[in-house]
């Protein structure tokens, strides 16, 4: 596996080097029993360069998939970044959710364990107080089960913020699209806050929920994905259900072409008047 061609972030403070563009955990990853499509998928980002691999606990079959590719090829394990989540709130389900995740992708360790989607008071009180996830996650960065954590949200900017002002964590992962542009919080709070602690900041929802890149909207996946590079980000996941749809991500990681001012407002013009419907992975309407 060669991941020359694909530009590389540093991921914030961390001292490692990532692929600008990575497979992100939906798309065919978050499905049950559709092992072949994955498969291709999984190898065809192996095979074009990427170098940061996304799924979850509770993606359905995603951490299998990897993990039936990662036992016959350990070699490629070795060279990857390996990044899952947990969406427990207490420590005790947190470990056990990071021993069924390690068995599960068929590795001792992971580089980013991330408390997964982050959204109100109360998980954030439940997390960070006694007995809570984020007590799991410190103890597994301490003993080397993953080298990296971080936590993740799309419900509320202020809450994820919250988080990342507050919390150890070395990574954050938030949406990052044009609608966040227009809405604010995730990109106008959020992002200043974690570029200022100096943590790797992961974008995801580039594509919105799953593709709401509707052939009417006329938003190509190529100009939302350079959009999302444009923020400065550390790496940009997206789903993907095809080998063309890696391609694809793969094509607009290398290009590193920013958008014109032109092509940033239409962009603008094409989600602006439906921006808070289409941010509905934040649970509004």
């Amino acid at each position: 596996m060669s991941d020359a061609d694909i530009p590389k972030n540093l991921f914030g403070k961390t001292g490692q080097e990532i692929t600008c563009v990575g497979l992100g955990g939906e798309g065919v990853l978050r499905t049950t029993g559709r092992t072949g499509e994955a498969r291709t998928v999984i190898q065809s980002a192996i095979s074009q360069g990427i170098g940061y691999y996304d799924c979850a606990r509770v993606y359905s079959d995603s951490e299998l998939y990897y993990g039936a590719i990662w036992s016959e090829a350990p070699e490629t394990r070795a060279k990857i970044f390996q990044a899952s989540k947990s969406a427990s709130r207490d420590k005790k389900g947190a470990l056990k959710d990071l021993e069924e995740t390690l068995g599960r992708l068929k590795t001792d360790y992971l580089d980013l364990w991330q408390i997964h989607d982050v959204r109100t008071e109360t998980d954030l009180a439940e997390i960070a107080g006694p007995g809570g996830a984020l007590e799991a996650f410190r103890e597994a960065r301490q003993t080397g089960k993953v080298r990296f954590i971080g936590v993740t949200g799309h419900h509320d900017p202020d809450i994820l913020t919250r988080a990342v002002n507050d919390w150890p964590v070395d990574a954050v992962m938030m949406p990052v699209n044009p609608v966040e542009g227009i809405l604010g919080g995730f990109l106008t709070h959020t992002l200043p806050a974690a570029k200022m602690k100096g943590i790797g900041i992961i974008g995801m929802k580039i594509l919105g929920g799953g593709h709401f890149v509707a052939p009417r909207s006329g938003a190509l996946p190529d100009r939302l994905i350079r959009y999302a590079l444009d923020q400065g980000i550390s790496v940009a996941i997206v789903g993907c259900s095809t080998a063309t749809e890696v391609e694809t991500l793969v094509s607009a990681g290398k290009a590193q072409k920013p958008l014109t001012h032109a092509e940033r407002e239409e962009l603008m013009d094409i989600f602006r008047p439906n921006a808070r419907r289409l941010a509905f992975y934040r649970g509004v309407v």
